[in-house]
């Protein structure tokens, strides 16, 4: 018997640090980040081209990314980087301005289309899986100008921009990301004006949430109705969430807590992955109430009437799931005083814990992140599309190596013991570069680039080995 007993605990522990067969590996970027040509061949301007070019001083040191990574010239050599680490998947985004050059469908840059039909060949060619993601962040300045995500005509644009690359990539690509983090964009972007510098708090914040889930929504039925059979692919979103720890076991901090995951993460997923559809109550509620308050004659929050719920309500056949931080959270009911925001709305504090030994290292957040999802939304596919640790840009990266040891081993937690449905582990990023309005003092890369150099040669961290040897031994060492 204890034979019995001792053979099932090593089996339990080499089960919880070896790779199940069907798990995949990948790595990321996005268009703006790493490709550069920013007027290359026929390519539009969008809203990051103008903010950097007028408005440096908003960039922490002055940069933009005019060449970042020189990706427009350097993708063969990216690619032989992601051959050489061994990944299932790239995962990277489509520029809307270097294929529809004034973000409008009747103009479709040749260019464009060819440099992304190249990037897809070659990865194929070499093993790898594309795993695309069509909208991340970089808007068409033209759409800007009209409002940008909080103009509802933006998601029928996007319906139109969708249709372009699933013409022309559909048959290699097999899976799509609709839209990259909706909580950054709508918040970050039209709530706090963190990403650019457009500010209307707790009404843009909405207007712009209503309109990206019926835009992804859009180019889901698209996709379902005219491509998905003779394609065969699958399509997504990805949402970007913390974890949200109660900061005590008090129930009004518990309750706080559950409140920053529902009227956070479940402002998108409520409506995509539960069975009813909708926001959750409790943001249709608390914005109606505190909207009474403030003297608006209606919620701030734009309602879905039954037709776009019954629309956006399953329209994802996988959750991309992007996750950096843990914040302990309290309750912080404020009052009437304060501005209208998403934060009064929320009622929450977050922070983090003094004692912790790194804020940026808490891998049991995931895990309890992925464990919310599945028991919320009846254990939906998850892959993760982001997950990586920023530092000065050393090469012997240690921090990032034990950042990834947790993480990855929090992942296969979830899926090995836990069982929750996660597929895939894509980390943030395959090298350092322009991250937006921060510049480039964040390095989240693999590969450190030398960006004084005009050939922004990429030199590879020990992070990079560690990765590369965990995907090839399938096997994560203690």
């Amino acid at each position: 018997m204890i034979f019995i007993i001792f053979a099932a605990f090593i089996i339990y522990n080499v089960n919880s640090v070896r790779v199940p067969p069907n798990f995949k590996f990948g790595i990321a970027t996005s268009a703006y980040q790493v490709e550069g040509g920013w007027n290359a061949s026929g390519k539009g301007e969008n809203v990051w081209d103008r903010l950097m070019h007028t408005r440096p001083d908003l960039i922490f040191d002055h940069t933009n990314g005019d060449v970042a990574c020189d990706s427009y010239h350097k993708w063969r050599e990216d690619v032989e980087i992601l051959k050489t680490l061994g990944v299932d998947y790239y995962r990277f985004s489509i520029s809307w301005s270097r294929v529809l050059p004034t973000g409008f469908g009747n103009k479709i840059n040749p260019d464009g289309i060819r440099y992304y039909s190249d990037l897809i060949d070659e990865l194929l060619k070499n093993g790898i899986e594309p795993f695309v993601t069509i909208f991340h962040w970089d808007l068409p300045q033209p759409l800007q100008d009209l409002g940008g995500w909080t103009n509802p005509q933006i998601a029928l644009y996007f319906e139109d921009f969708a249709r372009v690359v699933f013409e022309h990539f559909g048959d290699r690509v097999k899976k799509w990301i609709t839209i990259n983090e909706p909580s950054s964009i709508c918040y970050g972007t039209y709530g706090r004006g963190l990403y650019l510098p457009f500010e209307y708090p707790g009404i843009g914040d909405y207007l712009c949430g209503k309109t990206l889930l019926l835009a992804h929504a859009r180019a889901y039925h698209l996709y379902d109705n005219e491509f998905r059979e003779k394609q065969h692919g699958k399509i997504g979103i990805t949402i970007d969430s913390t974890w949200a720890e109660p900061k005590t076991n008090n129930k009004k901090d518990v309750m706080a807590a559950e409140r920053e995951m529902q009227m956070g993460t479940g402002w998108w997923m409520h409506p995509i992955f539960s069975k009813e559809g909708d926001y959750p109550e409790i943001l249709k509620f608390r914005v109606a109430e505190i909207s009474k308050t403030e003297n608006f004659p209606e919620s701030r929050l734009p309602p879905l009437d039954q037709e776009e719920i019954k629309f956006i309500r399953g329209s994802a056949d996988f959750l991309g799931l992007n996750h950096y931080l843990t914040y302990l959270v309290s309750d912080n009911e404020l009052n009437t005083n304060v501005k209208t925001s998403l934060e009064k709305d929320r009622g929450t504090k977050n922070e983090v814990d003094p004692n912790w030994d790194n804020p940026l290292i808490t891998p049991w957040g995931m895990r309890k992140l992925i464990n919310w999802l599945a028991n919320e939304y009846d254990n939906p596919i998850i892959y993760i599309t982001e997950n990586g640790y920023w530092d000065d840009g050393r090469l012997d990266d240690q921090d990032r190596i034990k950042f990834y040891k947790g993480y990855i081993k929090a992942v296969l937690d979830a899926a090995v013991v836990d069982k929750c449905n996660v597929r895939g582990y894509i980390t943030w990023s395959i090298m350092d570069n322009m991250e937006w309005r921060v510049g480039y003092k964040f390095k989240y890369g693999l590969y450190h680039v030398d960006f004084q150099s005009p050939n922004r040669t990429r030199t590879p961290k020990v992070s990079a080995k560690f990765y590369q040897d965990v995907i090839k031994n399938r096997y994560l060492p203690e």
